[in-house]
């Protein structure tokens, strides 16, 4: 009897256990990752949503709020975070703390939900290019496809996402057409069914969006990630470069190593390091990269130029790998080439400089006279002597100078053995005599 009781105490233990965990579990708070997509919406960016998509994927969120307020950026980045958007199974909500212009509208529209503050804004969406010209015909109808596509996809009348990209589209109420984009305020949004509340702080939302009592859990970039998405900016990749050329050019220029080339080669590494973090570039790129310098340094010690060009070729292939934008990276290249020659230009021509780096590959050692070499000597005490040519010349021959024979070229015509010359010329060894009626010497 004692024995079956205890089992019967076991047994009730372990069924409490088995129904506890499952209902620890059931009871859980559910997670909501709250993301920020502030400032201008670039590749950087994308990198630090992806890792705050996967987290939220692999701790099972209920749901990803997008706290957007942003001037907007660039398509090519704007496209690559729609698509992880819309790869995700989870509910996305897009939170407009204010202002979601051109790209930043683009990303709103790819969310489940649109919720604003009542001072937001969205919409103004034309694509223009790097000069803040209006995009050419090619790209702005594929930006508009986009658009209408993202609507569309979304439930929502896509008229109003071509107007803000489109300033043919006429819509006065909205004080849209002509040359005027469509922006909405957020009571026309919510009228027009580009949102779905208005809210005035995140509370409201989470309430608005049945997520009140969840655990909020904040995504916000790293330093590193917040580097990488300064030094990836497409205005700044080509600044970067332009510093480490013109770095590297002056320190061409500079006796022994200093400044200009720590400057060029911490540029180099910052560029590496911001396209690595953002995961633009991997350690194979810095490879190809440390291999191509290597190769120009040894074109230094080794003759031939084969391994100098094979170097240089390594270094802007790398360059063209790390960066997240092909055309981007070639134009910015091609601005550090310019600066680099503007900067050896300069250098040259105004400041007179001469390249450092050659001196200990060009032999600059001369046997002067100055400096007490004589390759031979140099007979000017013969100069106005008087001697007979015992050869003839035609026009070199030997002459006799008292007990001296010595070797003699003519001034150009010939002369006859047994003659009288005047030595009239001593080239260090070549001695230019003409005949004469002068006596010879003794």
């Amino acid at each position: 009897m004692r024995k079956r009781r205890i089992i019967s105490y076991l047994l009730v233990v372990w069924m409490a256990f088995l129904l506890a965990f499952p209902m620890t579990t059931a009871f859980a708070s559910s997670k909501v990752y709250h993301v920020p997509i502030h400032d201008e919406v670039e590749r950087g960016l994308h990198a630090f949503l992806e890792r705050a998509f996967k987290e939220a994927e692999d701790n099972y969120a209920e749901a990803i709020i997008l706290d957007i307020h942003t001037p907007g950026g660039f398509v090519n980045a704007a496209s690559d975070i729609a698509m992880l958007m819309d790869e995700s199974s989870i509910r996305t909500i897009a939170y407009i703390n204010k202002d979601a212009h051109s790209a930043g509208a683009f990303l709103a529209l790819h969310a489940d939900e649109i919720y604003m503050v009542p001072n937001g804004t969205i919409g103004a969406a034309a694509v223009i290019d790097s000069a803040g010209n209006a995009a050419d015909l090619k790209a702005n109808s594929a930006w508009l496809a986009q658009m209408k596509a993202a609507a569309e996809t979304s439930g929502r009348d896509p008229k109003y996402a071509l107007a803000m990209a489109d300033t043919s589209m006429d819509l006065p109420e909205f004080r849209a057409g002509g040359d005027n984009l469509l922006t909405l305020s957020a009571s026309e949004a919510l009228e027009v069914g580009y949102s779905e509340g208005t809210v005035s702080n995140f509370q409201e939302l989470l309430a608005a969006t049945e997520l009140k009592g969840s655990d909020i859990v904040p995504v916000d970039p790293t330093f590193s990630e917040k580097l990488a998405r300064f030094i990836t900016n497409p205005i700044i990749v080509p600044i970067l470069l332009s510093i480490a050329s013109l770095g590297l050019v002056m320190e061409l220029y500079s006796p022994g190593f200093g400044v200009p080339g720590i400057m060029g080669l911490s540029s180099l590494g910052l560029f590496f390091f911001g396209h690595m973090v953002a995961g633009f570039a991997g350690y194979e790129t810095l490879l190809i990269f440390i291999a191509g310098l290597a190769l120009v340094i040894a074109e230094f010690f080794v003759p031939g130029g084969i391994v100098g060009i094979l170097g240089g070729v390594l270094v802007l292939l790398s360059l063209l790998l790390a960066g997240a934008d092909m055309s981007q990276m070639i134009m910015s290249i091609f601005i550090a080439f310019i600066v680099a020659i503007i900067g050896m230009v300069i250098l040259m021509k105004f400041f007179g400089k001469k390249m450092h780096v050659f001196n200990k590959l060009v032999l600059k050692d001369a046997t002067t006279t100055e400096e007490g070499y004589v390759s031979n000597i140099n007979r000017t005490d013969l100069l106005g002597k008087v001697g007979k040519s015992i050869t003839p010349l035609r026009p070199a021959g030997t002459m006799q100078l008292g007990n001296e024979r010595i070797d003699i070229v003519s001034e150009g015509s010939y002369i006859d053995a047994g003659k009288n010359v005047e030595i009239i010329k001593v080239e260090g060894s070549r001695i230019v005599v003409r005949q004469t009626d002068k006596e010879m010497e003794e």
